[in-house]
Formats: C-alpha cells, structure tokens, sequence
C-alpha cells in the first residue's frame, strides 16, 4: 500500500490520513477495513458525524430509493417533498415532545455555515456586534467562527485578525471552587470592566475539540439566566455533541434551558452526509430574504437519510436508554483504567458516549492513540495539548465491538506505562445492547 499520490498532490493540510496512515476501502456499522482487508474498531464516528454508524442499512435503502426515483438532489431553498418530510418529521418527533418552538433555516452545509448564520442574526437581533466565547471552545475554522474559536493552531492560521469576541472562562476552567459564572456577571456588572455589551453568548456543553469538558446543568442553568440578566441571545453549539451523542438528543435536555438559538450539522443526516440546521425562536427569525444563502444549503439526499433516523431511532426512548446505558459501560471502563494505572495520572472526562482519557503527559496520550490504531481501534486525541484520549464510537456500536475496543485501550495503555494488564472485579458488566446494529 502506498500513499505517496495524497503525499505527492494534496494539500501539507492534510491531518487525520498522518494519524490513521492506511488506505481505507470499506465501512460498516462500527468498523472499518483498510485495503488489505485489515479490521478496525471506530471509536472516531468521523470527528462525531457517525452517529449511527457507517453504512446503516436503513438509512442506505432510503437513499437508494430516493436516487433510483430520480428525487430532487440540489433544490437550494425550494420546496421539494424530501425537505417538506423532514421538516414535519423533525418538528413531530423532535421539537413538539419537548415543548420547543423554533425556526428552521438550512444554511450551507457544514458546521461552521451554522454557526456565521446563528452569529450573524444574534448581532441583527440586540444591534450590537460583540459576542462571548469560552476558553477552549471550538466553534469552526471560517471567519466568523473561527473568531468565537479558542485553539491558537486555528486562530494563528486566518492571517487577519479576530475581533468582536471576547473570551470567558468555561464550567471549571479555573477548579471546581472557582465560580466562573459570578465572574462573568461581576464583568458584564462593571461598565469599567471594558467589555462591551454582547449581543450573544455561544457555548458547547461539551467541548469536544477542547478536550471533552463537560459543563454541569446547574452551570448551564445559571449560563441562561445571566444571558436574561443582560439581555444576551444564547446559542448552544450541538454540532458535535447533539443528535444524541451525550444520550438526549438535544445535550443540553437535562439543564431544562431553552436556547434562543441552536445549531445542528455533523450527525444530523444521519449517513455522513452533509446538512447544517440553524434552530432559532420564531422572534428571532429577523432576516431580510436572501440575507444569507448558500449553494448548497438544500441537500434533498441528506433530508432523506436525516427523516429516516429520526423515524428509526428517535420516535421513543428505547435508543436514548441504550445510549446512557452504554455511556455509563465507557465511563465506569475508563475510571477503571484510572484506578488501575495511577502512573498515568488520568482522569476521565465527558458525558453519555462522548467520553475523555486525560493525562497530564501529552505524550503518553499520543502514545495509546498511536498503538491502539496499530492494533485495530480508531481513535483521535483533543484537547489544548492533545492531552485527552477521545472516545467518539457509533452510538449503535454492539457490546462485542464496544467491549473489544476498551480491552484495547486498556492494553495499550499498559503496553504504553510498561506495565503487565491489571484487573479489577467490579468493572461494569457489558449488558444486553438493545437496538445496537
């Protein structure tokens, strides 16, 4: 196998080819193979855009359904049945059960189109221009985004300065005994503090890129009401932590806050294929028509596969139950890691299946990553230092694959530590999956 035609003619940009240096030709539910036939967990779901897998079969038939029938694939913003199902669909089974009310507008076809959108209306809503963002928050890698961005490898890349953006300090980022939320309103209180009034407050509650921080619900409880406090919009970035990657399919469910503002892409069609969604509260909805458009904002094929999921997986709890269920199996694994192997100094991180090995040595880190790939797992780091090992794996993956994931990790880890393998006996058991694939 050789990749020197990616080394030859693409871009020095490149990343994740030079972490998982194989040449991929097949995937399927929870695994991939590479072209000699070699198997591989997937612990990565395509940075969280896998939600359900590679390849589900439900999803697959669908969209063969709709190309063979010769459906509208490019529709722009114009009505076509696929976006009229997915629409009624999404405000059926996703927004009426939770009490919400909002606005749909489909913006171009990734994240970071999501986020200029919800950024760009907060600023026409309240009139003003600036915006607060949070230490360690990743928010997209274009202009407007990358702005609200914390990582200094992005931010040093745009070759123009970032501005209207102040940036606050995340649930914790200062320990658990430093109240970050007092120190935004002491702030915000002060008009010598030389902030300029925000129009809006974007957070992950979750911050994926930034490590796997998890911030409390109390935390984002009290995050809304400052927001009401100081007539602030809040937006919650769900790109990677929605679609029920952390268990409900909204991440935020469990803090019973109401965003003014939500942004969806990544899982959101369910089959990897590119759909960004702008949830905004119908007074909010200020646009001038056309005041923000994109090519390719109408994927017709992602509305299908995206009505399919949300059919297959989201029309009871069956699914969410089975997403915590094996949220708290990773959890309860990696602190057994933690417990076991104190020479690595980790700490676990996260919530549901969206879950954080950290330790203090980024190097180590670096070192399981690399050999649990060597030894058949996908699997990516994050963090300011690439200092937390990052478990993103199919939200459908089966026990079998899940448990023989994280014996790897955990051997790879000794390997690593130059440690033999450790047990312990009260390691959660591995139960039934339920609606795994």
């Amino acid at each position: 196998m050789s990749l020197k035609i990616f080394e030859k003619l693409e871009s020095e940009v490149r990343g994740y080819i030079r972490s998982f240096p194989v040449l991929f030709k097949r995937a399927k539910g929870a695994q991939l193979w590479d072209e000699n036939n070699k198997n591989y967990i997937d612990f990565f779901s395509g940075a969280g855009t896998l939600n359900y897998g590679h390849n589900h079969p439900a999803l697959k038939q669908v969209a063969l359904e709709y190309i063979a029938s010769d459906g509208v694939i490019h529709g722009l913003d114009m009505a076509t049945e696929a976006k009229k199902d997915f629409i009624e669909t999404f405000d059926s089974l996703i927004l009426q059960p939770r009490g919400m009310q909002y606005k749909l507008q489909f913006t171009g076809p990734t994240g970071t189109n999501a986020v200029e959108a919800a950024l760009k209306i907060a600023r026409q809503v309240k009139g003003r221009s600036n915006i607060i963002s949070f230490t360690n928050g990743f928010h997209g890698v274009s202009g407007g985004s990358l702005a609200t961005t914390g990582n200094s490898k992005f931010r040093n890349a745009s070759g123009v300065s970032l501005g209207d953006v102040v940036f606050m300090p995340y649930c914790d980022y200062f320990g658990e005994s430093f109240d970050t939320i007092d120190h935004i309103d002491k702030l915000l209180s002060d008009s010598s503090s030389g902030i300029d009034h925000p129009a809006a407050v974007i957070v992950e509650t979750v911050q994926g890129e930034g490590g796997v921080n998890a911030a409390s619900f109390a935390w984002l409880k009290r995050l809304e009401l400052l927001c009401k406090r100081h007539d602030m919009l809040l937006i919650i970035d769900d790109i990677q932590v929605g679609c029920g990657r952390t268990g409900s399919f909204f991440s935020f469910e469990g803090a019973n806050i109401f965003p003014d503002i939500i942004t969806l892409s990544k899982s959101l069609s369910g089959y990897g294929l590119p759909m960004a969604l702008v949830l905004m509260k119908p007074e909010h909805d200020v646009w001038d028509v056309g005041a923000h458009n994109g090519t390719f904002r109408g994927n017709n094929l992602a509305f299908v596969t995206a009505t399919e999921t949300l059919r297959k997986f989201w029309d009871d709890d069956i699914f969410q139950d089975d997403i915590e269920r094996k949220g708290a199996i990773i959890e309860s694994w990696l602190r057994h890691i933690s417990e076991i192997y104190p020479e690595g100094n980790f700490s676990v991180r996260g919530r549901g299946m969206m879950r954080g090995l950290h330790s203090e040595d980024p190097k180590l880190i670096h070192a399981i990553a690399s050999a649990a790939f060597k030894h058949g797992v996908v699997i990516e780091t994050s963090g300011s230092k690439d200092d937390v090992l990052k478990i993103l794996a199919p939200l459908t993956i089966s026990d079998e694959l899940l448990r023989e994931g994280l014996l790897t990790i955990e051997s790879c880890v000794a390997q690593e530590l130059g440690v033999s393998g450790r047990k312990k006996e009260n390691v959660r058991p591995l139960m039934s999956a339920g609606r795994s694939s």
